[in-house]
This record gives structure tokens, C-alpha cells and sequence, in this order.
């Protein structure tokens, strides 16, 4: 075969190329064999990082490098109420891969540590009296009647529903898309009924999501299979149609639904979460409708946003029964208002002196994990908090927790962020087959 040289590089290029490639293949190889790996981690001196108010606590610090302890170095480490005053910065000398560091809160709250070496950083937090955080603000007097008038609003609209079937891998389930009519945005889901369920036979479980733009989920529908066989709903927060393309959800998240945490945060009646707690109404509304509803038996399970969600659903209706809330968002919006930090989706900003914004403050109390919690007639509730969550802070959580009534339980992840870790999922579910067992007196 003859070798046209006017589209073939010459042979000798060919082989330069070929030659520099490996060179940096390898030089990349070893410059990362080379930059140390650096990793830290730290923990209390108490394994469930619980202390009385005033007490020490130390905090171990171990600093590898390349998985060997670090021989000697600094660290730069950082205290502060759970993220807000920060103290001023100490810097720790390293020996032999280790460091420890004393402090103290002397009220109920979270010390919350950050250990940083200029190439990698660690949290580690401490609670103290967790259990005595209070409200930042009281109620609004006119709370119930804000929300009973929603409420009245909402009635108006007829309870239509329109089920479509769909294949899910429960095989002794009906599924359905269901769109159900609602003030503003449908309510839009996935339900799943067992096959030949009797009248008034069936507990409910609505399933309600985290922060996002997505699809409800068919593989909800599970649960409509468990413990005896439920009626399970899951919804999606912004009442989208379901099933679409990722691009579709990808695109509203950009666009029309971008921001929306904040969107109306200065006016109770323009609050994005008004739309969107609504829909949980309506469809508690279905769900208690359903022939085959046991009308006793109501759980709301969430985490993060879907959290929040549970704890507005149990607050707002006395048909539910029982709620799991993971990670709760919505918690102590006015949390400034006592020298600590708020949870997502932070609806009070605050300016340059740490001051929150008057009318968001005002708004964001009829929205308010800790509000709705006052408000809860339901038969119990079962709670996670991760200590080093920068998102949903546990302060906050408990802050929303301990303004629960009835009987509850809260799953601790010491060493966990804004996550429901493996033992949190099972203790939310458990709590919830629980519940059911419960009220079906087995």
C-alpha cells in the first residue's frame, strides 16, 4: 500500500509524539506520587459528643499524610456556636500525626470546630445541652388563623384526581401517575394500592422530597408492599408532571424554578413554600379519601426539604399520624434573633452587622419547622440530626425537635453532615413499620 506523505505526518513527528505522550503520562504519574495526601480528621473525647453547658470538651485531631501520620506540622483550628462568632483562629502544632485542642460553650448548643492545614480541613462539633435549646421567637398570634384561612382556600377546589396506570417492579401493586388538582400547581405523584385491598383496611404513607427539581419516584411504590400492604403516595415538590427527560428537570432548575428557596421570602402570601405545603394538604386530602384507608393511620416521611415538608404536614393536619423527618430543613428561621444559625433554606438574610431583613423576618414565622411543631397533635415522630451538618445545623434541628409535645425520638449521627447515613434510614423506617404495628394493635 502506498502512503499518500501529503496526509500522513512523517514518521519520525509520529514517533516524537509518541515519545513526549509517555513522557507525560509519567510525569503527571509521578508529580501526584510526589504531592503529599493530606487528610485530617477529628472527633470529641466523648464517644456521643454530648456535654453539659459549661463543661470541657477535647477535641483529638489526627493528620495523615500518604496514610501514615503526619511526622510534624501545623494546623490552623477554628471554634464557633454551630458556624456563627466565630472565636479567633489558634494554630496547633502537629507531632507524630497528632493535636488536641480544649473548649467550652456555657450555654445549650453546638461547638462546632473546623481543623484546617491550608491543603485539607476537617469539622467536628460537640452538643451541649442540645435538649434545652428553645424557640428564638414566639409563635405569631395569628398563625392559625393565617393558616386556617389557606386552608379554607384550599377546600374550594374540588378533590379531582386523574390516575393514570403505569408498571412499577411491585408486583402485587397498582401504580399510578396521579395529577390531582390544587390551588395553584397540581400535586403530582406516583401511588401505589395493593391488589384486592379491602375498605378501611390500609394504613397511608406520603412520601415528600429534598431541595431540587425532579421526577416523584415510582420506586416509592414498594412500600405499598410492606408491612401487610400500605397505600403509598410520593410527590414531587413542585407539582411537575413525572417521568420526563432529565433535561426537562434540568432546565427548570436553571431557569423557572431557579432560586425558588427564596422566592416571595418577604410576604407570607407570596412565600414559595405556601404553594408547595398546600399540596401536602391536598394530598392528605387523597390519600384520606382512598376506600381502603384505614382513617387512622397517616405517616409523612422526608428528609432535608422533604423534612421540612413532614413537619408542616403534621402541624397543619391532624390526620397525620406519625412522621419521620431526616435532616429537617425549615428550622429556626429567626434563629439570629438569639445568636444562632438558621437551617436551610436560610429565608431571613441577614446584612453586613448580622441583622435579618424585617419583612422576611416577619414571613419566614409562618413558615417555621419549630412553629409547625407546636401545632402537631400527632401520635409520635422520629428525627435525625448530623452534628457537623452545615446545612440543615443541628442547633436548628433542635431547636425544632425539642418544640415536639408527643412522643418522639431523634436518631444522633455524630460524625455525619447533611445526610441520613445507613442508621439513620433504618431508624426512620423502623420507626414508621413501628408505628403501623402500633396501630393495628400487633
Amino acid at each position: 500500500m502506498k502512503i499518500d506523505s501529503r496526509l500522513a505526518p512523517p514518521m519520525h513527528s509520529a514517533m516524537q509524539s509518541w515519545t513526549l505522550l509517555f513522557y507525560l503520562t509519567c510525569t503527571a504519574g509521578l508529580l501526584r506520587a510526589q504531592t503529599p495526601q493530606i487528610a485530617i480528621k477529628a472527633v470529641t473525647d466523648r464517644t456521643d459528643a454530648l456535654y453539659k453547658a459549661g463543661e470541657n470538651v477535647t477535641f483529638n485531631i489526627e493528620v495523615s499524610e500518604n496514610g501514615k501520620p503526619m511526622s510534624d506540622g501545623k494546623v490552623t483550628c477554628v471554634f464557633s456556636k454551630d458556624g456563627v462568632q466565630p472565636q479567633p483562629a489558634q494554630t496547633l502544632m502537629v507531632k507524630a500525626g497528632r493535636a488536641s485542642v480544649i473548649g467550652k460553650l456555657n450555654e445549650p448548643g453546638f461547638l462546632q470546630l473546623r481543623v484546617n492545614s491550608g491543603k485539607a480541613g476537617a469539622i467536628a462539633a460537640a452538643g451541649y445541652d442540645p435538649l434545652e435549646l428553645k424557640p428564638s421567637l414566639p409563635v405569631p398570634e395569628d398563625f392559625d388563623a393565617f393558616w386556617d384561612s389557606q386552608k379554607a382556600a384550599l377546600a374550594k377546589i374540588p378533590l379531582k384526581s386523574v390516575l393514570t396506570p403505569v408498571s412499577s417492579a411491585a408486583k402485587s401493586t397498582e401504580a399510578f401517575d396521579v395529577q390531582i388538582e390544587c390551588v395553584g400547581q397540581p400535586v403530582s405523584g406516583y401511588f401505589g394500592r395493593p391488589k384486592g385491598a379491602k375498605p378501611k383496611s390500609l394504613p397511608a404513607i406520603l412520601f415528600v422530597h429534598g431541595a431540587g427539581v425532579r421526577s416523584s419516584s415510582l420506586g416509592s411504590i414498594s412500600w405499598a408492599e410492606r408491612e401487610g400492604g400500605m397505600l403509598a403516595l410520593d410527590i414531587n415538590a413542585h407539582g411537575l408532571p413525572n417521568g420526563k427527560p432529565k433535561a426537562f428537570y434540568d432546565a427548570l432548575a436553571a431557569g423557572e424554578l431557579k432560586d425558588y428557596r427564596t422566592r416571595g421570602n418577604t410576604d407570607r402570601e407570596q412565600c414559595y413554600f405556601k404553594g408547595m405545603f398546600l399540596r401536602l394538604l391536598r394530598a392528605i386530602d387523597f390519600l384520606a379519601a382512598q376506600p381502603e384507608w384505614d382513617g387512622k393511620t397517616l405517616i409523612v416521611y422526608g428528609s432535608s426539604q422533604g423534612g421540612f415538608q413532614a413537619f408542616a404536614a403534621a402541624g397543619l393536619d391532624p390526620r397525620v399520624s406519625f412522621f419521620c423527618a431526616g435532616v429537617p430543613a425549615g428550622c429556626d428561621h429567626s434563629g439570629s434573633m438569639a445568636n444562632r444559625i438558621a437551617g436551610w433554606p436560610k429565608l431571613v438574610p441577614l446584612n453586613s452587622e448580622g441583622e435579618p431583613e424585617p419583612a422576611a423576618l416577619q414571613a419566614a414565622q409562618y413558615f417555621d419547622s419549630v412553629n409547625f411543631a407546636t401545632r402537631t397533635t400527632c401520635r409520635g415522630a422520629a428525627v435525625t440530626v448530623g452534628f457537623i451538618d452545615t446545612t440543615c445545623p443541628p442547633t436548628s434541628v433542635y431547636a425544632a425537635y425539642n418544640a415536639l409535645t408527643m412522643p418522639k425520638d431523634i436518631h444522633m449521627d455524630v460524625l455525619a453532615g447533611h445526610t441520613n447515613t445507613p442508621a439513620a434510614s433504618k431508624f426512620m423506617q423502623e420507626a414508621a413499620y413501628r408505628h403501623v404495628r402500633e396501630m393495628q394493635g400487633r
